[in-house]
């Protein structure tokens, strides 16, 4: 998957990358290369934490199994 991401240069010297298509996930790093680096991470954190949550939420029925995608 692709996600566009904004960088922004904090005051403190850091920089800050967020992703607005997932909201609240946010990162950063010293310089680009790291905080690229960190946002991918933090992005996948992010999938996995809503699905997870999904995964509680569901409401199988008997003899029905949850089956997983990978894309």
């Amino acid at each position: 998957m692709i996600f566009h991401v904004t960088l922004e240069q904090a005051e403190d010297g850091w920089v800050v990358a967020e992703c607005p298509a997932l909201p609240g996930c946010v990162s950063q790093g010293k310089d680009e290369k790291e905080v690229l680096d960190n946002i991918k991470e933090a992005i996948t954190a992010w999938l996995w934490a809503e699905d997870q949550k999904a995964i509680k939420a569901l409401s199988t029925k008997p003899g029905q199994e949850p089956i997983m995608v990978a894309v």
